[in-house]
């Protein structure tokens, strides 16, 4: 395990338009406010969903077109290959209250709104660093940064 400590920052609110995507928004919202590591939360509803379920080294992608509720979307900011990186998981619901849930793929479009709520790390830096036996960009600490996993005695 790896983990770095760091202190709150700011604490960034946006409302994002109708059709907007989901994805590039709250990167938008994360560069223009000068967040480069941080974490999210939003609400609010979808045009359509696209979430992504990782099998295999590739996201198998789930498609909704109809009017969605964002039940509950989480995430993190951080640097890949050098521009902020929005990375989220999403639940939704439809209008009947089934629910699904996955990796926010790009192509959710906001329907009427979607509220974010973007919290700032301060002093710490997040890159995401591809890892060849995953195939994933997981997250990734400056060495400098890193305070390790002391192992207790029983």
């Amino acid at each position: 395990m790896e983990y770095v400590e760091s202190k709150t920052g700011r604490t960034i609110f946006a409302r994002f338009s109708e059709g907007e995507d989901l994805l590039e928004t709250i990167t938008e919202v994360a560069r223009k406010t000068r967040v480069s590591a941080g974490f999210f939360m939003l609400i609010g509803t979808l045009k359509t969903a696209k979430l992504g379920f990782f099998k295999e080294g590739t996201y198998e992608t789930i498609e909704m077109n109809q009017p969605l509720e964002i039940v509950s979307c989480l995430g993190n900011i951080s640097i890949k290959e050098g521009n902020v990186f929005a990375h989220a998981h999403m639940t939704v619901s439809d209008k009947s209250g089934r629910v699904s849930g996955g990796h926010v793929m790009p192509g959710c479009a906001t329907g009427v709104t979607g509220e974010l709520a973007l919290v700032e790390a301060k002093g710490v830096r997040m890159h995401r660093r591809f890892d060849q036996e995953t195939g994933l960009s997981l997250l990734s600490f400056p060495k400098s940064l890193l305070s390790s996993r002391k192992k207790r005695s029983v």
